[in-house]
């Protein structure tokens, strides 16, 4: 696979040369500071090119951008509300430009209002270092406490219930504030943050979405610019629910492979593929990540690679993000799936047949428990994923070599 890191442009604390000397291969990035629904202008993509190849002394980093994460889908397209049509033609353009630029992988995703959620950024591990966190209970104490949502409670069990009632009681202002920063943090790398009455306001253009709604509005997104993709050379990769299950009383529709196997075959085209994140699906227990990997594998574009440890079996359920190679998932089954399907890209000699991945997330340790990177990005922990990863394949791919 295709070694990558994240890079969230100049003002990343993680420099490219951070990257470099981790051993990556190329850079994912986006233009974070574009809201969604506007047009990624080929003068904006151009200068962030330039930006990932060279330092700010002029000297070449060796590395070139070549997967967008993300190229965000507007609210408006996501409800098909307001003037979402010219939200489509935007998006339309903005892949044009990316085309003309070289770049051919473009990852989305289609979560509602919350593009990713945790209840806290860096929390304490038993060695020094911090993870992200999902804790049930503190973000139902701030649904029903803290936001206020209405009928909020009727989503929760009883236990939960209490428990919030009893965190929710334990904070001072200072921790409601921060519980809620944490929980509105929005895409990573963006510039805006959802306030309490921008939320309310979000969730309310859901009134009347269910499920069914949701995933009809992303096919007919999908049968907009999937073509064009196509046509393109592009290819377009949905990055699942995070964490995949419903919250504040929005639908989810990327969880599970049901959920991927209805949008690939409602537009059945290869440009329609998956971002093939283990940390995001590997919070529900019923996700079997290896099968998933080997069923899903021709249709993967775009991977990440992390991995997460569950409080309990259920869903929905507490979560935190652990070792790459210590988590639930078995990692070196996932990498093997995914090795595999290489090798049978290789002999239809397909393109693509080496598959673009990161080392997703990764807990805080050492240099970066002051460095003050973007939360779940940290510069050694990253490093420390990656290099076992890269163990992994390194040893996987031997044994493939000797069969």
């Amino acid at each position: 696979m295709r070694q990558a890191w994240r890079w969230f442009g100049p003002r990343d604390k993680v420099s490219l040369a951070d990257a470099r000397q981790a051993g990556a291969s190329c850079v994912v990035t986006a233009l974070h500071h574009v809201p969604a629904g506007a047009i990624w202008h080929a003068e904006e993509i151009e200068a962030r090119q330039r930006e990932v190849a060279f330092h700010p002394d002029g000297s070449m980093t060796h590395l070139a951008w070549e997967v967008v994460e993300s190229l965000p889908v507007s609210e408006a397209i996501k409800t098909q509300t307001g003037d979402w049509r010219a939200d489509l033609v935007h998006y339309k353009r903005s892949l044009e430009n990316l085309a003309r630029a070289g770049i051919e992988t473009i990852c989305y995703n289609f979560m509602p209002v919350l593009d990713w959620t945790r209840t806290e950024l860096a929390w304490p591990l038993g060695h020094g270092g911090t993870a992200m966190r999902f804790d049930l209970a503190d973000f139902a104490a701030f649904d029903i406490h803290v936001l206020k949502r209405r009928h909020a409670s009727a989503d929760y069990e009883a236990p939960i219930l209490e428990t919030a009632k009893e965190r929710f009681d334990a904070l001072d202002e200072a921790g409601k504030k921060r519980l809620a920063a944490n929980i509105t943090a929005g895409l990573p790398g963006a510039a805006e943050h959802w306030s309490l009455e921008g939320l309310s306001r979000q969730l309310a253009l859901y009134a009347g979405i269910d499920a069914a709604r949701l995933r009809q509005n992303l096919i007919d997104f999908l049968s907009e610019v999937v073509p064009l993709a196509q046509r393109l050379g592009l290819r377009l990769c949905c990055h699942p629910d995070d964490p995949p299950f419903a919250l504040l009383g929005l639908p989810r529709v990327m969880s599970t492979e049901e959920d991927y196997r209805a949008v690939l075959d409602a537009v059945d085209l290869s440009a329609n593929g998956v971002t093939f994140c283990t940390g995001s699906l590997g919070v529900r227990p019923d996700n079997d990540l290896p099968a998933m990997a080997a069923r899903l594998g021709p249709r993967i574009h775009f991977v990440h690679l992390r991995n997460v440890r569950r409080d309990a079996e259920t869903v929905p359920c507490s979560f935190f993000e652990d070792e790459h190679l210590a988590g639930q998932t078995d990692m070196v089954a996932v990498v093997a799936a995914l090795l595999a399907e290489e090798s049978r890209r290789r002999k239809e000699g397909r393109a693509d047949a080496e598959i673009p991945m990161r080392p997703d997330h990764g807990q805080e340790i050492l240099d970066d428990l002051t460095r003050g990177a973007q939360p779940g990005y940290p510069a050694i922990g990253r490093l420390k994923g990656l290099a076992e990863l890269r163990g992994v394949m390194a040893v996987l791919g031997r044994h493939r070599q000797r069969i």
